[in-house]
């Protein structure tokens, strides 16, 4: 078994706490330049682009700088920047609540997506750490809805990020999420939810479906008042919108839901009003590689439950930092 080259440093650092494009030349093929391969390979960049950044020394090589003329070299190694989509700024701070060698910590914001995704690049906790914390090699050891306010985990060195990835994968991590939503006298809690869920790619909104459930959430009333009600939210299980989904269909979705019952219209990128409702409160658990206990607490609370009527007219952050 051929064992898989390994790739070398790029000779770019990150950007805004990005990383470069890197490309790899196939090795083989029709292609007499490195232009040639470019321009049939990335079609949505153009030509005109590729040309103007070979002849602007922005595409780089092992060896430095690709020439425009410069002739396909099978396996050869490239870099480059691309170009940044225009990104709203989020004007929320991202609150650091732990640090040390192997793992930070942060309580994030409503509307900050956790790694650089889609048209969220530069506006993301990760590139916003990457580049305030100096950790270039940072990254997520699990995903927090852009959506979702609270709790996220990032891990300091690549070698450790799959240690800590599994404490989530095999379940080891206690989590609990905060929400505001309706509330149903008729609702029987605390109770378990347990679903067949299916987000399919492409599609916004997931569904359940008639077949051997693949979540499983706990769901507590902690108080209530004015027909609003405060959950505690328990998922035993990683599904994506699972806690949005569980909750829509016990009859009470959570405030500020886009989703959920029903698929809204997408707010202008500026439009930081009423977002939704959830925060991830508590993350608990043992450290693989210290063996030290650790708990984390969010600092934030639901503007919609601590100001009901400043959340409804729609001022600002539904997140509030004491």
């Amino acid at each position: 078994m051929r064992r898989k080259s390994r790739r070398p440093a790029s000779p770019l650092p990150q950007r805004h706490g990005v990383d470069p494009v890197h490309l790899r030349l196939p090795p083989e093929g029709p292609w007499p330049t490195v232009r040639a391969y470019l321009v049939e390979r990335l079609p949505a960049v153009g030509a005109a682009r590729i040309d103007a950044a070979l002849s602007g020394r922005e595409i780089v090589g092992e060896h430095g700088p690709v020439a425009p003329d410069e002739p396909f070299r099978p396996g050869a190694h490239l870099w480059f920047y691309r170009d940044l989509p225009e990104e709203v700024h989020v004007p929320f701070e991202l609150e650091v609540l732990h640090r040390d060698e192997h793992l930070v910590v942060v309580d994030k914001p409503h509307f900050l997506a956790t790694t650089p995704r889609g048209r969220h690049v530069v506006e993301t906790a990760l590139s916003r750490l990457r580049h305030s914390l100096d950790l270039p090699a940072l990254s997520p050891a699990h995903r927090l809805d852009r959506l979702t306010a609270g709790l996220a985990m990032f891990v300091v060195r690549p070698e450790e990020r799959g240690a800590y990835q599994t404490l989530f994968s095999d379940r080891l991590v206690r989590k609990e999420y905060q929400a505001i939503a309706p509330y149903d006298p008729a609702l029987d809690l605390p109770r378990t939810v347990r679903s067949h869920i299916l987000k399919e790619r492409g599609v916004i909104a997931a569904r359940e479906l008639d077949a051997p459930p693949n979540s499983e959430s706990r769901i507590d009333l902690l108080e209530r008042r004015d027909g609003l009600a405060r959950y505690r939210l328990r998922p035993l299980s990683g599904r994506t919108h699972q806690l949005r989904l569980h909750m829509c269909g016990l009859g009470v979705p959570i405030l500020g839901d886009p989703v959920y019952p029903v698929v809204l219209p997408e707010p202008a990128p500026d439009d930081f009003r009423r977002p939704l409702q959830l925060l991830a409160s508590v993350v608990e658990f043992t450290d693989p590689l210290t063996g030290r206990e650790h708990r984390f607490d969010t600092r934030r609370t639901l503007a919609a439950w601590t100001d009901p009527q400043a959340w409804a007219a729609g001022p600002g952050p539904a997140t509030q930092v004491p």
